[in-house]
C-alpha cells in the first residue's frame, strides 16, 4: 500500500471511533477498533494508560454528557499517524471528574493523535482544553476579562 493509502484507510478507523463509539457509545465498535495492546501517552484523570483506561474515559464522558457530539473540524494522516481536531459538545447531566450534573450545555477542543496498524488504534496522545470545560462548568473562574490567546 502507498502512503496515501494507508493514511486514507487511518483516517477512516479514528474517523469510526470519533463518530460510532465517542459520538453513539457503539462499544461492538470500540471492541473491533482497539488493539488488546493499545497504550495512551496522555491518559485522562482517573484512567489507566491502556484500552481499559480509554473505555472508562469514554463511557464517563457519555454518562455525564448523554448527549455527547464530537464535530471534526479536519483530519491529516502522516503514514500511520492520524491527527484530528475536533469540538466535544454535550449537556452536563452526569457527574464528571468529581464535579455534580449542572445542565449546562459545554464545548471544548480537542487535538490528538492516535496511530493506527493493521485496522486497529494501537497508540493516543492527544491534548483538550479541560480549563475551558472547568470554567464552563463554573467550577474555575473566567481569567479576569482576558481574551484568549
Amino acid at each position: 500500500m502507498s502512503n496515501s493509502t494507508v493514511g486514507d484507510a487511518a483516517i477512516a478507523v479514528v474517523r469510526r471511533n470519533t463518530e460510532e463509539v465517542q459520538g453513539k457509545g457503539d462499544w461492538r465498535v470500540f471492541e473491533e477498533l482497539f488493539a488488546d495492546d493499545f497504550v495512551d501517552h496522555t491518559p485522562q484523570p482517573g484512567t489507566t494508560p491502556d484500552k481499559d483506561g480509554v473505555r472508562v474515559l469514554y463511557k464517563r464522558l457519555r454518562a455525564a454528557f448523554p448527549d455527547f457530539r464530537p464535530e471534526i473540524h479536519w483530519q491529516a494522516a502522516a503514514g500511520d499517524l492520524v491527527t484530528t481536531y475536533k469540538t466535544y459538545h454535550g449537556t452536563h447531566q452526569g457527574e464528571f471528574l468529581g464535579i455534580p450534573a449542572t445542565g449546562k450545555k459545554i464545548s471544548f477542543y480537542t487535538v490528538d493523535a492516535m496511530r493506527v496498524v493493521d485496522g486497529k488504534i494501537t497508540e493516543h496522545w492527544g491534548v483538550a482544553t479541560l480549563l475551558d470545560l472547568m470554567q464552563q462548568l463554573g467550577v474555575v473562574p473566567a481569567l479576569g476579562g482576558q481574551q484568549p490567546l
